[in-house]
């Protein structure tokens, strides 16, 4: 497994600590026209991306979890977190979960439409799909 990553990771920009790392994430959230609040981050201790293979990786010091207000969706993040990014789309997600009823099922994809609608789509491993405002992921939210 860490084989696996690590050849992953081949290649990528890495930056270290909170701030460099909060800063390449956002970057990312915008270069992919992706809600720059969709990944709340919180001691960030690494953010990579490799550019040819758009895989991204996020290291934080702790498991976070948000309330995303505007739709009621509590979600967590797991200490790493890994996906692979391209225009408006977030695929093969791990490490982040959204709370169903009693359960936590792994948010596995997101996508935003396009042309712009103003919807994001949340994919489940389990093919469960949930569709919600765009805007309720902005920054701050």
């Amino acid at each position: 497994m860490a084989a696996e990553m690590a050849s992953e990771k081949e290649g990528g920009v890495v930056k270290k600590g909170h701030e460099e790392g909060l800063k390449l994430a956002v970057s990312l959230l915008k270069k992919f026209e992706l809600p720059e609040g969709l990944l709340p981050l919180a001691n960030v201790i690494e953010v990579g991306h490799v550019e040819s293979t758009g895989y991204v990786w996020i290291v934080q010091q702790t498991k976070v979890e948000h309330l995303f207000k505007m739709i009621g969706k509590l979600v967590r993040y797991d200490t790493e977190i890994s996906a692979y990014i391209e225009k408006k789309k977030i695929k093969k997600l791990k490490g982040v979960k959204a709370k169903e009823l009693m359960l936590w099922p792994a948010v596995s994809e997101a996508t935003v439409d396009d042309p712009p609608t103003g919807k994001i789509h949340l994919k489940g491993l389990a093919g469960i799909s949930k569709t919600f405002p765009v805007e309720a992921f902005a920054a701050g939210q």
